[in-house]
């Protein structure tokens, strides 16, 4: 059943050699498997994305697929050194102050609440950075 079984994200990409070049060098990451029309990348702590060759567009509506990190502020940081761009907010309800927004709640297993970032890959596809917070006790 799908309660055992193991969650994948999968991002469409337009040209899948600009999305190798933008991930590999924006993010850091390189393919620990390819085949034809597609990269998979797997995470260090075991989750598992790919980048799909497709002729439709990513939405970038909304997040797509997201990393928790324990300092989102380095993170930001050497993202941007790379050059990579953080979306701005000033939503109600989110705000982003220099590309990190500070949220209010989480679920309760993560902490009590959580700051973001979020910018695109080459395709368009919208990606987070999360760190869940804990209240000082």
């Amino acid at each position: 059943m799908l309660k055992d079984g193991r969650v994948a994200t999968r991002l469409p990409a337009r040209d899948l050699e600009r999305a190798r070049a933008f991930y590999a060098e924006k993010l850091g990451l390189e393919p620990a498997e390819e085949r034809e029309g597609g990269l998979r990348y797997i995470g260090g702590a075991g989750g598992e994305f790919a980048l799909f060759e497709s002729a439709g567009s990513a939405s970038g509506d909304h997040t797509q697929m997201g990393w928790e990190v324990d300092d989102i502020e380095a993170t930001v940081r050497d993202l941007r050194a790379r050059g990579v761009v953080f979306e701005e907010f000033d939503l109600p309800g989110l705000r982003t102050v220099d590309g990190i927004a500070d949220i209010e709640g989480n679920y309760p297993s993560k902490g009590d609440g959580e700051r973001g970032a979020w910018f695109r890959d080459s395709e368009g596809n919208m990606l987070a950075i999360g760190q869940p917070l804990r209240a000082a006790p």
